[in-house]
């Protein structure tokens, strides 16, 4: 029953901002990590960037290609998660999906689910 939605996604120049937005919904749920990915029409669907926890706290992972662009944040206890998108590049035109890991409250196992996705695209 856990859904994610994402928004944010649009038209904009390059060199332009955009801040994608990913918030998980449901009940007896609790997110373990949570990112962006993206998918470009004939290629592969990769990272983007990524927030998972573990006993030293939250660890933040980036692609090289968005390393100084791009923002990720959040809080998993909130069941959100931000990409701030600065000085896009038509490069980074693709399908931007939200992923998330959870487990749901009184079970062992873990789930994931991917969002449906929002459409960025950035002109020359």
């Amino acid at each position: 029953q856990v859904q994610l939605v994402e928004s944010g996604g649009g038209l904009v120049q390059a060199g332009g901002s955009l801040r994608l937005s990913c918030a998980a919904s449901g009940i007896r749920f609790s997110i373990t990590a949570i990112g962006w990915y993206r998918q470009a029409p004939g290629k592969q669907r990769e990272l983007v960037a990524h927030i998972s926890s573990n006993i030293s706290g939250m660890i933040t992972t980036y692609t090289d290609s968005v390393k100084g662009r791009f923002t990720i944040s959040g809080d998993l206890t909130k069941n959100t998660v931000y990409l701030q998108m600065n000085s896009l590049k038509p490069e980074d035109t693709a399908v931007y999906y939200c992923h998330a890991e959870y487990e749901i409250t009184g079970t062992r196992g873990y789930f994931d689910i991917w969002g449906q996705g929002t459409l960025v695209t950035v002109s020359s």
